[in-house]
């Protein structure tokens, strides 16, 4: 290579990729498409090599253009880096931050503690959206997904902001109508309520106890992507349901649910993940920190709970 490539081209590149369309990393940039395909022509020239599939319709990646796509997004990072050092510090954090978590939880517990956050660093702002799905994070341009569950990617960072486990529950209704499951391996003959949401799988239950871990398959009565339906439907009395403790403590206190097969639960941390590039940021350094320490301070009545014990 005799050139090294224009930052910006690679800025380009960056936006195509994400988008998948000339026209609309166009409109991201404030810039033409044809000024998009000549900046993406002279890239290619300048790398010896084709990085898009285009026609009139869609824009794809090619072998190459995959290769190099979490190359580019790391280097921008660090030149995005380099500004949040000049222009960032702990004490007056600035900057924009994309932030994903799930539904049920980003709603109840985490847009609260950001809209605090925004209110203490008003130099900082937020994108945050709430998803079904687990997303790339580099692919889609994520600074920070809050993830329940300790299934995480090895080109991540992980930091752990607090322990939490997933419980067996029911209705009294329900439990004095069917019964109690003696087992794990009796819940096949329930009406369990399963949860496609992120990472928790539906059919597979993955529990442990003090002395083994166990795997059940288990045909789900009902399932939803929404963890708040699934509740809902288990306080009607309508079945059994695997849930974290933060979401039915209040249930369990009340009444509404009872704790089941008590020597069994789930491992479900709650974590910060985020792109390696990202770890000097001020910024997301103070959002982490900030959202760890509100974590816990809201749900501090839970984090004494230990996993196989009996919660009335």
């Amino acid at each position: 290579m005799k050139n090294l490539p224009n930052l910006a081209d690679l800025k380009v590149f960056y936006e195509v990729a994400l988008n998948r369309s000339f026209g609309k990393s166009a409109e991201e940039l404030g810039t033409s498409p044809a000024y998009i395909s000549k900046r993406i022509h002279i890239l290619e020239q300048t790398l010896n090599c084709k990085l898009f599939h285009r026609n009139t319709r869609h824009v794809s990646l090619t072998d190459n253009g995959k290769l190099i796509l979490d190359k580019v997004a790391e280097l921008l990072g660090c030149y995005d880096d380099i500004n949040d050092l000049l222009t960032s510090t702990a004490e007056h954090p600035s900057g924009h931050l994309d932030i994903v978590c799930s539904f049920g939880f980003g709603r109840k517990h985490i847009a609260p503690i950001l809209s605090e956050l925004l209110q203490i660093h008003p130099g900082l702002s937020v994108n945050f959206d709430l998803l079904d799905n687990t997303r790339n994070l580099i692919e889609h341009s994520i600074d920070l997904d809050i993830r329940i569950g300790n299934d995480i990617a090895h080109n991540m960072i992980a930091r752990k902001l607090m322990s939490n486990f997933r419980i067996l529950c029911a209705s009294p209704a329900y439990l004095q109508h069917y019964g109690q499951p003696e087992s794990i391996h009796d819940l096949k003959n329930y009406h369990y309520l399963g949860i496609s949401e992120r990472d928790q799988a539906s059919v597979v239950l993955k529990l442990k106890s003090r002395t083994d871990e166990n795997i059940t398959h288990i045909e789900p009565h009902f399932i939803s992507n929404n963890g708040e339906i699934i509740r809902q439907l288990a306080l009607d009395g309508k079945g059994i349901i695997l849930r974290s403790i933060w979401d039915v403590a209040e249930d369990l206190k009340t009444g509404k649910l009872q704790h089941i097969l008590t020597d069994y639960w789930q491992d479900a941390d709650i974590w910060a993940v985020y792109p390696s590039r990202l770890q000097s940021s001020s910024r997301l350094q103070v959002c982490i920190e900030f959202i760890r320490e509100q974590l816990q301070n809201r749900l501090e009545p839970l984090t004494g709970i230990k996993p196989g014990t009996p919660i009335p």
